[in-house]
């Protein structure tokens, strides 16, 4: 029976060990220009209602670097759940592709398009989880030199797709995940600390991350967030109660001068394109471990 990956918590800790790894080996791989077809004769189809540059790059890249084929899928192409019921798109897909990768808005649209597939459904990204993404961001920690068990990773900011992912794989690989955002933008089930000081939650934190304050499809509510956020920008004052060897990250795409000062994301501490990168990295070794070979 196939897999798919709609949250974090789809994987164990074990299959999360064993991506990272994978993911580690491929882009070794490829930097020593040894790429390997291991996908060959593959195709997976890319379903996108949002605007998208890392994660269509990356998943689009990667597939090719694998020996395997994408095809694009986009709103006025296939207007999902209105021309045609998701139950009717994820079984006729099915039969033409190897796995489907969504971007989307509404998470149900992930879930029930993976109940209807018949192959493996990769959440891309959808307004309730963004799981590739807290696989690349645990990928960047490791390779900056520092443990996850034990390690502190302060997120400011809105508790969104993202916060959430990042809260579920601390959880799973016992990293200390801290919030800091202001009442009624908290992530609500969380066991882990949440605070509305920046300041108090970033003390002696590994890691400092952060997001947009308004998520595509809240641009409207941006000028009244703006007022709510401002004292939780990541800036050098934060950044300077965090540990010294403490490293800066954002998923991007980055909004200068609102979640995070120029001086931070251009900072030696910053690993925001290491991050971008791994995305390419972490997209194939899931790529492979959902389409590959059984």
């Amino acid at each position: 029976m196939h897999k798919d990956l709609l949250t974090i918590n789809d994987l164990t800790t074990k299959e999360i060990r064993e991506i990272l790894d994978l993911a580690k080996k491929l882009k070794s791989e490829l930097k020593k220009n040894k790429n390997k077809p291991y996908l060959d004769g593959k195709t997976l189809a890319m379903v996108f209602e949002k605007p998208s540059t890392r994660t269509r790059v990356s998943f689009e890249v990667g597939m090719w670097q694998l020996g395997g084929h994408t095809i694009n899928l986009h709103p006025g192409d296939i207007q999902l759940g209105k021309r045609e019921s998701i139950s009717d798109f994820a079984r006729t897909l099915s039969r033409y592709v190897d796995g489907i990768m969504l971007r989307v808005f509404e998470h149900e649209k992930v879930t029930e398009m993976a109940k209807w597939a018949s192959v493996p459904v990769i959440n891309g990204l959808s307004d309730n989880d963004h799981p590739c993404q807290a696989l690349a961001d645990v990928l960047t920690i490791e390779e900056s030199g520092k443990k996850l068990k034990g390690l502190k990773l302060v997120y400011l900011g809105d508790g969104n797709n993202v916060a959430r992912s990042l809260a579920d794989i601390s959880e799973k690989m016992g990293i200390n995940f801290v919030m800091a955002s202001p009442d009624g933008f908290h992530l609500s089930k969380t066991a882990f600390p949440i605070h509305n000081d920046p300041f108090i939650a970033a003390k002696d934190a590994d890691v400092i991350y952060t997001d947009v304050w308004a998520s595509m499809g809240q641009e409207s509510e941006m000028k009244e967030r703006l007022k709510h956020f401002k004292p939780f920008q990541a800036n050098s004052r934060v950044m300077a109660v965090a540990k010294k060897d403490a490293i800066f990250l954002h998923c991007l795409p980055a909004h200068r001068g609102e979640e995070v000062s120029e001086t931070v994301i251009e900072s030696a501490q910053s690993r925001v394109f290491d991050q971008a990168e791994n995305r390419l990295h972490v997209q194939k070794a899931v790529l492979l471990k959902f389409l590959g070979k059984k």
